[in-house]
């Protein structure tokens, strides 16, 4: 057997932990969870509303309920803000102005879910509290936990969608201009309805973020296992089911009823992030589809679609504008009846759409550039929304950490629980973690991905490889941190240690190495493969000594984004590595380790008047964290400066 088709093998071995990976999770995770229903019965468990594991009760109604109504509410806030971001940036926007808005708006992705849980608690909720003070009795809410969510959710919308808008044809904006439209009219009558399959995914994607976001929604929402009276109360407490794994699983005895409740709550969370998932995927496929075929290259087609678009947009437009009228007025009502009496609140809800009524006449009565003035206004005070958003949660911990951090913070350990003393080892292990987990990950992610790239062919097994990749990716982090529980800490007898943390964390950043190794490796021109073959070099020297160094820069950026993710992750670290108080370092890869993202959660929530400390603790998390996002930019436009293809 020659070598090539040694390594071949080797990497479908590799490749296919990626399965192994995936059975195993749901192994654990449905093992542990059906054990519930020799005690519960399976209807009560989805359908009850009681949830009292000390009384024996396991209704999961009202985590299921929570966690839908929290991504209602989140994709309501993200939606349209993040979908007018996208415009901008993509339509209206110059070149330069976009190369810069983009990125920034992707920094929302490299903040922790546990510092936008931080911001939560110690701005939104009480800036909410005072907003409404007669309404929001605890402060923590729905509405709450939706806001922070939805904040969450805006670099996927934003990105998603503003790649969807710009894959439009430019002979669509060509086609409309010509026509006689001007910019806004081509961008809102033909661009955005071309999109919206795009867009569609993006919304799609959007909840499934939300969906099995953690820590920050569990900091804010106040953990009430009840649903909201009436359904529509946003100042209601509530939980999620996220929050319930989070904060119930450490209390559990290993398998009890309790404990098992607990995993099958986590197999409904897997299988609402897996269907939202497959939507997606469905969605983005069909997108491709239509934007890669040959029809929009032909303008016989290009014509009759517009036709029909056009058609379709006459005959539903008056629909559209009742159901748009009937939407706000549902909306107002319900809000502001949970405000003032119903007599009241139906009067102020008629009048509300009426004002919205009478703004869109007087808009549809504007000449043409200026309801393009219009529109430019509205787009332009969006973005600048937007970056306010984000520079408001970075600005404040930054503002308010710097002058708490000393060097003796940094290389002193915590005394008296954390409310005094520094967090040196809170630093270290955070970065035994990242150490150690690119130890393991990035070896497999990146010949994973020269696989798949490379060598893997349409076959059941690829098929299968790809299918667990992409289901990992979907898979919520406080699911790995429970298979990392039950698995490596439990079942293996590993206990809370830096070993099981790195395994955890591995596994959850993996398809993200996979799926930037195989998209850097796959831009690579078959010139280059050609010319080394012709050589005479085998598939694998060409695949390591030519293809590889040729998509290297990708490589590292996708590496280094996965690292920092990896970086500000509490829920997979907090059931398998993280302790809350732990002054010394860890003597083995056996021992526990301390945390940034857990001691801030930590600090946050069990230690009252260490304001200071948290801030500091926060800053420093948040500094790492986006430095690496720094420092993956910096390495990709460095390598897109040398590519010559």
């Amino acid at each position: 057997m020659d070598a090539d088709a040694i390594m071949r093998y080797v990497l479908i071995a590799i490749a296919s932990t990626a399965v192994l990976i995936i059975f195993l999770i749901l192994f654990f995770i449905v093992g542990n969870g059906i054990k519930l229903f020799k005690d519960v019965d399976p209807i009560e468990f989805i359908f009850g509303t009681d949830w009292s594991p000390s009384d024996g009760s396991y209704g999961a109604l009202p985590m299921i309920v929570g966690t839908l109504l929290v991504t209602l509410g989140a994709i309501a806030f993200a939606f349209p803000i993040g979908l007018l971001a996208a415009i901008y940036i993509s339509e209206f926007a110059n070149p330069k102005v976009r190369s810069v808005l983009k990125p920034l708006c992707e920094v929302f992705a490299g903040i922790p879910s546990v510092v936008y849980g931080f911001f939560g608690l110690v701005i939104l909720v009480p800036f909410l509290s005072k907003m409404f003070d007669e309404n929001l009795l605890f402060g923590s809410s729905w509405l709450a936990a939706s806001i922070i969510l939805g904040i969450m959710a805006l670099p996927t919308i934003i990105s998603v969608s503003e790649d969807a808008i710009r894959a439009v044809p430019n002979s669509y904006r060509e086609a409309s201009i010509a026509m006689g439209a001007n910019r806004w009219e081509t961008t809102a009558k033909v661009i955005v309805p071309a999109a919206v399959m795009g867009i569609s995914a993006a919304v799609t994607l959007g909840i499934g973020r939300a969906i099995g976001e953690t820590m920050a929604v569990m900091m804010v929402s106040g953990n009430a296992t009840i649903i909201p009276d009436p359904l529509w109360n946003i100042f209601s407490l509530i939980s999620t089911i996220t929050g319930t794994l989070a904060l119930e699983m450490t209390e559990s005895v290993v398998g009890d009823t309790h404990y098992n409740a607990l995993f099958m709550l986590a197999l409904v969370l897997m299988v609402m992030v897996f269907a939202v998932n497959i939507v997606a995927k469905k969605i983005t496929d069909n997108m491709k589809q239509k934007f890669n075929g040959t029809a929009f290259n032909d303008r016989s087609k290009i014509r009759a679609y517009a036709t029909f678009v056009d058609t379709i947009q006459r005959n539903k437009k008056m629909v559209c504008k009742i159901g748009s009228f009937i939407l706000i007025f549902t909306m107002s009502w319900m809000i502001l009846s949970l405000m003032i009496s119903g007599l009241s609140s139906l009067i102020a809800s008629i009048i509300i759409t009426i004002g919205a009524y009478a703004t869109l006449f007087t808009v549809s009565r504007l000449s043409p550039s200026d309801r393009e003035d219009v529109a430019k206004c509205i787009l332009v005070a969006n973005m600048v929304f937007v970056l306010l958003l984000l520079a408001i949660i970075i600005l404040d911990i930054v503002i308010k950490g710097l002058p708490n951090i000393s060097l003796d913070f940094i290389t002193s350990s915590p005394s008296m629980g954390g409310r005094e003393g520094g967090i040196m080892p809170a630093i270290v292990g955070t970065l035994e973690l990242m150490a150690g987990t690119a130890v393991i990950a990035l070896p497999l992610g990146i010949l994973t991905g020269i696989y798949l790239a490379e060598y893997a062919k349409d076959n059941k097994l690829n098929r299968a490889i790809r299918g667990a990749i992409d289901t990992l990716n979907g898979t919520p982090s406080v699911v790995f941190g429970l298979f990392g529980l039950s698995f490596f800490v439990i079942y293996l007898g590993i206990g809370y240690s830096l070993i099981a943390g790195w395994a955890t964390l591995s596994m959850m950043i993996l398809p993200v190495i996979i799926r930037t190794t195989e998209e850097s490796i796959r831009a690579v021109p078959n010139e280059l493969r050609e010319a080394s073959r012709a050589m005479g070099a085998t598939k694998w020297q060409t695949t390591y000594r030519v293809v590889f160094p040729a998509a290297i820069g990708g490589t590292i950026t996708g590496a280094i984004l996965s690292l920092g993710r990896a970086i500000g992750e509490t829920a997979p670290i907090m059931f398998t590595a993280a302790v809350a108080f732990h002054p010394s370092l860890a003597k083995s890869i056996m021992d526990p380790v301390m945390a940034l993202p857990y001691h801030l959660y930590y600090l946050t929530a069990e230690v009252p008047g260490t304001t200071g400390n948290q801030y500091a603790t926060a800053t420093i998390l948040l500094i790492i964290v986006l430095s690496m996002f720094v420092l993956a930019s910096v390495v990709r436009s460095h390598y897109n400066k040398k590519i010559r293809w």
